[in-house]
C-alpha cells in the first residue's frame, strides 16, 4: 500500500484501480431549486477526517453522544482495510455527507445481527474481501444539504462498487422511525407491510425504497433505538449484472 499527496491509500501491484489516490470519482450537477451545483463523489481521505466528524456532529447533534460519532481510529480502518467502500460527497467543494460500507458474507439463512455486530461496531475489522455482500454501515448528510437528493448519490456510488466487485447485492439494517407511534398496535412486520403497499411513509424506510433498495425482513434487537423499538428493515440492492439463484445467495 501506499499514500497518495491527498491522504489515500491506494494498491500497488496487479489489479491496480484505473486513478490512484482515490478509485471512485464522479462528478455531476445537484441542485437546489433551479439553480446547480456542482457536486462530487470520491473516496474519502486522511486529510477528510475532521470534516467527517464535523458532519457526524451536525447529523447526531447532542443528546446523542458525542463518543457514537466517528473517531479517527475507525476513519483510519475504513480507508486502510476497505478505502474502496469510503466514499464523500462535496457540493462546491464543501464536504456535505458520506456513506461507509464493508465487505461480508451474508445468505438469506443467516440469523439476526445487531449493527454493533456486524459493523465491529464501525471499525470494520471483520471486513471479508472474498464475502459476497456490501453492507452499508453509515451514511450521513448535512443537514443544510438534505433537499439536494445527496443521500440517493451517496447509495447509488455504493451500488457502483457492488458492481465492480461483481457482489451478489448491496444489504444494510435500516431504521424505522415511523413505528413508535404505531408500536401498540402493531408488530414490527405489519408495520413494514404498510409501508411497502403505500399506506404508511417511513422517513427512512421508504426512502430508501426510493433509493431502489428493498425490504428483506426485520431484524430485532439491531439497535438501540426508541422510535424504532429496536428494530431495523434489512434491506437489499440486488446486482442486476449477477441475477440467478447462485449468484445472488
Amino acid at each position: 500500500m501506499a499514500r497518495s499527496p491527498d491522504g489515500h491509500l491506494w494498491r500497488l501491484g496487479i489489479g491496480n484501480y484505473a486513478w490512484p489516490g482515490g478509485m471512485y470519482k464522479k462528478e455531476l450537477f445537484v441542485f437546489d431549486q433551479h439553480r446547480p451545483q456542482r457536486a462530487r463523489i470520491r473516496n474519502y481521505g486522511v486529510n477528510d477526517f475532521a470534516a467527517l466528524i464535523d458532519i457526524q456532529r451536525e447529523c447526531f447533534p447532542p443528546p446523542f453522544p458525542s463518543e457514537l460519532w466517528w473517531n479517527e481510529e475507525q476513519l483510519a480502518n475504513h480507508i486502510s482495510l476497505f478505502p474502496e467502500g469510503a466514499h464523500l460527497i462535496e457540493v462546491e467543494g464543501d464536504p456535505a455527507g458520506s456513506i461507509t460500507g464493508l465487505i461480508i458474507d451474508w445468505s438469506m439463512d443467516d440469523t439476526d445481527h445487531a449493527w454493533a455486530e456486524i459493523t465491529d461496531s464501525g471499525y470494520i475489522r471483520n471486513h471479508k474481501p472474498d464475502g459476497n455482500t456490501l453492507y452499508i454501515v453509515d451514511i450521513s448528510v448535512r443537514p443544510r444539504y438534505r433537499k439536494l437528493g445527496l443521500g440517493k448519490l451517496l447509495m447509488h456510488s455504493m451500488y457502483d462498487v457492488v458492481v465492480a466487485h461483481r457482489l451478489a447485492r448491496l444489504l444494510g439494517g435500516a431504521r424505522m422511525p415511523g413505528y413508535h407511534a404505531v408500536a401498540a398496535a402493531m408488530s414490527p412486520e405489519a408495520y413494514l407491510q404498510k409501508v411497502v403497499s403505500g399506506e404508511i411513509a417511513d422517513p427512512i424506510v421508504t426512502f430508501l425504497m426510493r433509493c431502489g433498495r428493498t425490504p428483506v425482513r426485520i431484524a430485532r434487537e439491531y439497535l438501540d433505538d426508541v422510535e424504532s423499538g429496536n428494530n431495523a428493515v434489512l434491506m437489499e440492492w440486488r446486482n442486476p449484472f449477477l441475477n440467478n439463484a447462485s449468484d445472488a445467495q
